[in-house]
Formats: structure tokens, C-alpha cells, sequence
């Protein structure tokens, strides 16, 4: 028996032919660890990449003190304990340029967002507040000492750790870094995935579908959410069922991929082969969820040693694949992707316009619209809820997650809601 299957049995809760949902994707988390391989790129060519190394400030942000806002520096110590502050210009302070001007009791700069502090300026003065006129400033009363001003390194200091190895980079950490002088970062490789979908009754877009048969659907949202992620995507098409087929794709899929994805197949049907082939080309972890929908989910590892990869077998129902695309395959990928700490996946709570009705045992995953009511949130169902209803993910903002041990939800009740948005 493998370190990776004992590490599995050891867990309180492990039951490879129904695992709670919690459990489940937390198990799949603790048995990754992130790919390696890094890699360094311009700055530009980074956004959506995972950081290999942290990035260490190198100088001090802001480099110097500096104004806030445009306005009129002066000493803080000069303003009136009531009643309006009239002082002298003596100058002009423009960011990015030197200002040789050093102000002393009775006397100010005129100072603009972003210019380094003359000598003796400890207080910026918004203009808004001031009056200019003949070479003199007027400053409105109740001005407080030692605002409006942003002290050097205030920000970052030089040495610090800017961000860590681990985060993903968005477009705020682009911007960050960019506002240290650095235009080049280490990253981990792109992870590389390929799926595949399977089934006699599965027909590739541009193909004539004969009866009973239907168009191939999870292949394109697969890309979808794959291409979101950022990873390398490997596209395999569609296996038929056979398991010679299966095996050789499965086998070829290991050899050139981190992880590989497969939708159909997983069931207990006479011609639903992936799992058992998943057991004899490596190991089958688990292959039931309790939840609705993608109850037959199977995770796995495959190929021989220095040639493998992690397996997904998901179900072959549309929105079925997706939700357990979401909820299990996305936090593995980001997670062999390298990214630290993995993002939480936030629950909100809304009440639900309609009744509500489930079985004990199970996590359900409705697809709903949450939406404003008179300045109130609340969430409705879709509508019909089949796991072959692609519509309902098309037409929903949000998940509504009714846990194991809810049963009946009267109408008005709060919900739990996971939103699309960051999700997908």
C-alpha cells in the first residue's frame, strides 16, 4: 500500500466510496504538493503567474518624504492656535524635480502630489484651505500640524518582503513591483493539464450527432475554466468507450501532463471504464462525493514513477462537471500551481425567495441568482435543478450550498451563497 493511500486511511473520515464534501477537498489539498520548475520573465509577461521567490524591496517606498496633495508646505509649529495662518511663498516644490527653497518661521512652499519636502517642511496644507495672493498665503483656520505628509518607507522599507513566494500576481502586484525598479520576477512553469471526454455518445463539434447521441459540451467549458486558471491546456478530445482506447489515452495524457481531467465514465454503468482504469495504471483514492450534484467523482494518481500524473475523473452530466470542477479540481490546481495561501472560498448569507427541499447526508450545490429587493439581498433558484440542465449555470450568479444536515428550508430563510464572482 502506498505512503499517499495509508495517509488517506489514517483520516477519521476517509470512506473512498462516499467522502463529505469538507473532506474530500481537503484530503485532495493535503496530498499536493506545488510542481516544480521556475522561471523569469519580464514584469509585463507576469499577471496572473505564481511567484517562485518572494520579492525583497530593494530600496525604500516612498524613496522620500513627500506631499499628499497639492497645496502649501510650511512648519507646523507656525500655525495659529485659532483664527486664519497668513505666511510668506517662498518657493515652489513640483514632484520629480529638486527645490532648493528651505522654509523657515513664517514662510511656506508651494507644493505639489508626490514632490519631495523642502528643508523645514513638516505640514502640507491642502489648497482648498488656502488663499495665494501678492506673494503671501492665507491658510483657513483649524489646519492641524503634520498632516497631508508621507513619510519615506511608510510603505515598504528597503529589505522587507514585498510579496512572498506563493502569490498569485494580479494587477496591484504588477504595480507593486513595478514601483520598486524591478522588471523581471521568478515564477513557477505554467502547470500543464490535459482532459478528455468520454463516451460512444459524445460527438465533437463539427461531426453530425446521430440519434441519441449529443454534442460534446464539457470539453469547452473544461477549456473555460482551465484557460481562466492560466495553466498550459492540453486538449485530447473525445475517447470512446473502449478500454484499449482509454488505457493508451490515459497512458500518453501521464506522460505529458501534471494533471489530467477526465469527464464520464466514473459511474457504476457496464461501459463506465475510468475508474477501473485509473486503479490499474496507479491508484484510486476515492470516487464518491456525498453531494449533488457529481456524486461519482474519482481522484487518483496514474502512470509509473518520473511519468505520472494526478487524475480527476469527473461525471459526464454538464453542470455536474463544473460544480466539481469548482469545489474540488480548481483549489488542486492552484495548489500544485504553487499559489500560497490557497484563496478561501467566502460563504454569504441570504434568504432564499422559495422553499426549499433536499435529502439528509448529502451537500447540494443549487444554482441561483442572488439580487437586490428594496435595497435587500436575497437569492432565487434558477429554476430546474438537473445535472444536465447547463442552462441553470449559464443563468446563475451564485451557488446555493444546503449543507449535509439541512433538509427543509421554508421560504425567507437565510441560505448559504457562494458567489461566481472570483470563483469562476
Amino acid at each position: 500500500m502506498t505512503s499517499l493511500a495509508l495517509q488517506f486511511q489514517a483520516h477519521a473520515d476517509y470512506r473512498p466510496e462516499t467522502l463529505s464534501v469538507d473532506t474530500g477537498r481537503q484530503l485532495i489539498i493535503d496530498a499536493l504538493s506545488p510542481i516544480a520548475g521556475t522561471e523569469h520573465i519580464p514584469l509585463r509577461d507576469a499577471l496572473g503567474r505564481v511567484l517562485a521567490e518572494s520579492v525583497i524591496c530593494p530600496i525604500d517606498v516612498p524613496a522620500h518624504d513627500n506631499s499628499a496633495m497639492d497645496g502649501y508646505g510650511l512648519r507646523g509649529a507656525d500655525l495659529a492656535a485659532d483664527g486664519p495662518t497668513t505666511l510668506e511663498i517662498v518657493g515652489t516644490a513640483y514632484a520629480g524635480q529638486p527645490c532648493d527653497a528651505s522654509v523657515g518661521p513664517g514662510q511656506a512652499v508651494r507644493i505639489m502630489t508626490g514632490a519631495r519636502l523642502p528643508a523645514g517642511v513638516d505640514t502640507v496644507v491642502m489648497q482648498e484651505a488656502a488663499h495665494a495672493e501678492g506673494g503671501r498665503v492665507t491658510l483657513a483656520p483649524g489646519q492641524r500640524a503634520g498632516h497631508n505628509i508621507r513619510r519615506a518607507g511608510e510603505d515598504l522599507h528597503a529589505g522587507q518582503v514585498a510579496l512572498a513566494a506563493g502569490r498569485q500576481i494580479r494587477p496591484a502586484e504588477l504595480g507593486l513591483v513595478a514601483s520598486l525598479g524591478i522588471s523581471e520576477v521568478a515564477v513557477r512553469r505554467r502547470l500543464r493539464v490535459a482532459f478528455f471526454s468520454t463516451g460512444d455518445e459524445v460527438v465533437t463539434l463539427g461531426s453530425a450527432a446521430r440519434d441519441g447521441q449529443i454534442y460534446d459540451s464539457n470539453r469547452y467549458t473544461l477549456f473555460g475554466m482551465l484557460t481562466r486558471l492560466g495553466v498550459d491546456v492540453i486538449d485530447i478530445g473525445v475517447v470512446r468507450d473502449d478500454p484499449d482506447a482509454l488505457e493508451t489515452t490515459l497512458r500518453e495524457a501521464a506522460s505529458v501532463a501534471d494533471v489530467v481531467i477526465t469527464s464520464g465514465g466514473v459511474s457504476v454503468g457496464d461501459a463506465d471504464f475510468t475508474r477501473d482504469m485509473m486503479a490499474r495504471l496507479g491508484e484510486v483514492l476515492f470516487w464518491k462525493i456525498a453531494m449533488k450534484p457529481g456524486r461519482p467523482m474519482a481522484f487518483g494518481r496514474i502512470g509509473r514513477a518520473g511519468d505520472s500524473a494526478w487524475l480527476f475523473g469527473l461525471p459526464g452530466n454538464p453542470v455536474a462537471t463544473m460544480v466539481s470542477f469548482y469545489q474540488f479540481v480548481q483549489p488542486a490546481l492552484l495548489r500544485l500551481a504553487g499559489v500560497h495561501p490557497l484563496p478561501a472560498q467566502p460563504m454569504l448569507q441570504a434568504p432564499c425567495t422559495t422553499p426549499l427541499r433536499k435529502a439528509p447526508g448529502r451537500t447540494e450545490f443549487l444554482r441561483g441568482v442572488l439580487s437586490q429587493e428594496s435595497g435587500a439581498w436575497q437569492v432565487r433558484t434558477t429554476g430546474a435543478q438537473g445535472s444536465g440542465i447547463l442552462s441553470s449555470m449559464a443563468d446563475a450568479n451564485c451557488f446555493i450550498v444546503l449543507g449535509p444536515d439541512q433538509t427543509s428550508i421554508a421560504a425567507g430563510e437565510p441560505v448559504a451563497v457562494q458567489l461566481f464572482d472570483g470563483l469562476v
